[in-house]
């Protein structure tokens, strides 16, 4: 999950790679460093231990021409935050640099292997493992750079993209990956080439990417056309893709942090999640989903759906799961896909499974669909990143379309999953005859008026952020919600956990009494998710058991509640809405409370202590 950019062109390569590494510091964030060859051929490189900015104020103390360099921003797996371990690693003899973002799972035993031949290492990483190894099947083979990263990789397990350059091969960039996203820009008449994790750094500059697949490797030369191998088959054809980036949505819009401009992006964006999808003629409406109509016979006659993703796409999927088995009437599951890959699942074919991931490259979802898809499953996607890997390996799908994401607390993607979710349950439900055509028809024209409702709900965002200051001496939160809702409570906790780190737990209202309720006193907040749908009442005996322990609620209600504010030391209204749809409501406040804890704490709300926005490592 560390962020790669990489330029050989005619340009000054040092601000492109700054201005790339900004782009994909939501991927890692803990220490910095590039690799430059001179005018004279030397290479260079320079590293600093946290931020980006760290490195940048580096570089502008050096007087640094080229235009050949790749750089690199990480998130760390093998040995702590330091400038010794940041990327790039050189090989022993110093002539090449490589840059890396995954886990070589057998280092261990090629470090071995390689210091039995007299090589040393000064960092604790699998990278510069893997580097050595480079430059020691050239110095067997006496090949060039892209012939002994292709033989080198033959021996690695595990996942990577990598980038390499050589100063003995001055006009060559090499890349490759392995469950790792990587992607290519081809500029005019090939006389330049970008190099990136995703393609938010190379769409300023050109429409052309090319996405490598597992086991490919990349030649990049100036002036001639990108040449792809496959680690085992030899070349391969390739497709380039016309890319269209929306770069204004990677600015923070004026407003302090990115995941608060994401939080207010939500109606804008859910409308645009819609957008041809939910029509309206003659005040009437319908779903119109491609995938669904495309592949009508495989998902409507599918007996059994599983879920699979992770953390806040998880939660999504909860809710995914009530939305298909009330409107479709089909068993489904949800597994979380780091345990579902290693677990004994009995796939029959013709199964579905459905990926979530807003990425479309979190690795145990991708290896989760592989494994599904080899037992003969037919695999639906739901993405937010237009060619990922996951998208690619679907059978079809349907992408969220909220823009990108860069705040690491996932919030717009949430609700896009959500949005996606409840089309695809009514178009399968309708194409099934599941679904009541009242039903049917109510539950498309509220879904069509909550963008203007989740607008209501930040008009209080003031409250929400003077509620916050009286949290920010809390050490655990407890979040309880029911049917519908009960996600909402587990994303609530969730978000709270990532930026502020106060300890959190979400659970169903109704489980608190087998547990948690032993954690209630005076001190600690409990949040409860209380609209008037059909487990009100049950919730409210819920909230009594927590104010006879002398527990403090704060609550989400719906406008004009009067039992539970008399029950609550604050409440939060949302506006009315049908059960099914309560979620894309609900946990909007909740977005904004764990925001507001945290800009109170002082906190960097973007980029969270030891997480990362893509997770590409298992």
């Amino acid at each position: 999950m560390c962020g790669i950019v990489a330029y050989m062109g005619y340009r000054q390569v040092v601000p492109i790679l700054m201005e790339g590494l900004h782009k994909l510091e939501y991927r890692g964030y803990d220490s910095a460093g590039c690799a430059f060859l001179s005018e004279d051929r030397q290479l260079k490189v320079f590293k600093a231990r946290g931020k980006v900015a760290n490195l940048e104020r580096l570089l502008a103390e050096q007087n640094v021409c080229s235009t050949l360099g790749m750089a690199h921003t990480r998130w760390a797996t093998h040995g702590g935050p330091s400038e010794l371990n940041a990327h790039p690693h050189l090989s022993q003899s110093g002539h090449i640099a490589l840059v890396h973002n995954g886990i070589i799972e057998n280092y261990a035993t090629l470090r071995s292997q390689l210091e039995k031949r007299g090589y040393t290492f000064r960092s604790e990483t699998d990278t510069e493992v893997l580097v050595q190894l480079i430059e020691y099947v050239m110095s067997v083979r006496k090949d060039d750079l892209a012939t002994s990263v292709r033989m080198a990789l033959k021996l690695c397990i595990g996942a990577y993209a990598i980038a390499a350059i050589d100063d003995r091969h001055p006009q060559q960039l090499v890349a490759a990956r392995k469950a790792s996203p990587l992607a290519i820009g081809i500029g005019e008449n090939n006389e330049e080439f970008f190099l990136a994790s995703d393609a938010s750094p190379i769409a300023g500059y050109t429409k052309k990417i090319v996405y490598l697949e597992d086991e490919e490797v990349a030649v990049l030369e100036r002036g001639k056309k990108v040449r792809i191998e496959n680690l085992h088959t030899g070349v391969v054809d390739y497709e380039v893709k016309e890319v269209d980036l929306d770069l204004s949505m990677l600015d923070k819009g004026g407003f302090p942090h990115f995941m608060l401009k994401e939080i207010f992006d939500q109606p804008a964006v859910l409308r645009d999640c819609m957008r041809g999808r939910l029509l309206e003629k003659d005040g009437r409406h319908r779903v119109v989903l491609s995938a669904v109509e495309q592949y009508r016979e495989q998902l409507a006659n599918a007996k059994r759906f599983t879920i699979v993703s992770c953390g806040t796409s998880w939660h999504a999927g909860l809710i995914g799961k009530q939305l298909i088995e009330h409107f479709c009437r089909i068993h489904t599951e949800v597994a979380y896909a780091s345990e579902f890959r290693y677990s004994d699942t009995v796939i029959e074919p013709g199964e579905v499974v459905v990926a979530i991931s807003q990425s479309g490259e979190t690795a145990d979802t991708l290896a989760a669909v592989e494994m599904a898809k080899a037992k003969g499953a037919f695999i639906f996607g739901i993405v937010n990143s237009v060619g990922s890997s996951i998208a690619r390996q679907t059978d079809t799908g349907t992408y969220i379309h909220i823009g990108p994401e860069i705040g690491v607390a996932s919030t717009k993607a949430f609700t896009g999953q959500i949005t996606v979710l409840t089309l695809l349950a009514l178009a399968l439900g309708k194409t099934r005859g599941t679904v009541d055509e009242e039903e049917y028809e109510e539950v498309l024209a509220e879904l069509d008026r909550i963008p203007d409702k989740i607008k209501k709900v930040l008009q209080q965002n003031d409250k929400i952020k003077a509620l916050a200051q009286i949290f920010t001496y809390a050490r655990n939160f407890l979040y309880l919600g029911r049917g519908w809702n009960y996600p909402v409570a587990l994303e609530g906790a969730l978000k709270l956990k990532e930026i502020s780190y106060i300890h959190a737990e979400g659970y169903p209202a109704a489980e608190m009494k087998h547990g948690p309720i032993a954690l209630v006193d005076q001190e600690m907040p409990v949040v409860f998710i209380a609209t008037h749908h059909q487990l009100y009442q049950k919730i409210i005996s819920n909230m009594q058991e927590v104010i006879s322990r002398k527990g403090r609620i704060f609550a989400v209600v719906t406008e004009g509640d009067e039992q539970v504010k008399n029950l609550a030391v604050e409440v939060i209204e949302v506006p009315a809405t049908l059960a099914c749809l309560a979620p894309l409501l609900t946990v909007v406040p909740l977005q904004l409370l764990s925001y507001h804890v945290a800009v109170a704490k002082r906190l960097n709300v973007d980029q969270p202590r030891n997480l990362a926005k893509s997770v590409t490592v298992e």
